[in-house]
């Protein structure tokens, strides 16, 4: 599926996270972008990224700071953007309990500037990466991101013309990125006692080269509007 990303610039809010380094790690081994922007408010893990893709992504990757609350920021860095992958987010379930108007600045207001700079700009395809926390969200996280989906959705009703097409992805728990269960059963396991919230739960497991791959394959069918 990277074969999409060929000749086209791509943007990725939040990208230094977890998802958006295998995601430039896989289009630089599979694909031939144009350019791939990493849109992110920290610095340093920029500077990691930076020395960490140096070889092959010297011509092709570029570093924006910035924030998603920031609407005038967020219309200078998508200009001549083809695909804006929506990756930006408060993440952490006892953070935005912790820091719900907070979590709704980013989560829902940083939402509502994707979607008018992706309008103003001529976007083509937005994706934005959601949770299956939104399925009858029992959390704040959960519910600002249902809120936000409701919005990529409706978005494209105000394309018009220039058709900008919005579409949504939901997936569980990503095995070891920043956050998950995996890193904290490591350091556990080390102190010899897991802990298990309930033995009656169950998680929902994939892997980062998967969550990918998953994206990719939503940018090939989307048409606008749905949540994969």
């Amino acid at each position: 599926m990277t074969h999409l990303l060929d000749n086209k610039s791509i943007l990725i809010t939040g990208g230094t996270g977890s998802f958006g380094q295998k995601f430039v790690e896989m289009a630089l081994a599979n694909s031939k972008p144009d350019r791939l922007i990493i849109y992110s408010r920290d610095e340093l893990k920029q500077h990691d990224m930076r020395s960490r893709f140096t070889d092959e992504g010297d011509s092709v990757v570029r570093y924006f700071i910035g924030d998603v609350r920031d609407r005038r920021r967020l219309n200078r860095a998508f200009k001549g953007v083809d695909i804006v992958i929506h990756a930006a987010a408060l993440k952490q379930v006892p953070a935005c309990e912790y820091n719900p108007i907070e979590a709704v600045r980013t989560n829902i207001g940083g939402a509502i500037n994707v979607i008018d700079a992706a309008l103003d700009c001529g976007v083509k395809q937005v994706i934005a990466l959601s949770t299956d926390k939104a399925t009858s969200p029992t959390n704040l996280y959960g519910a600002t991101k249902l809120v936000a989906e409701k919005l990529f959705v409706q978005a494209n009703a105000y394309s018009g013309k220039q058709r900008t097409r919005f579409s949504c992805v939901r997936y569980g728990n990503v095995l070891g990125s920043r956050g998950s269960i995996l890193p904290v059963w490591r350091e556990q396991a080390k102190r010899g006692l897991i802990t298990i919230t309930s033995l009656d739960m169950s998680r929902f497991l994939i892997t980062l080269p998967q969550a990918v791959e998953f994206v990719l394959s939503s940018l090939a069918m989307m048409h606008g509007g749905e949540i994969f």
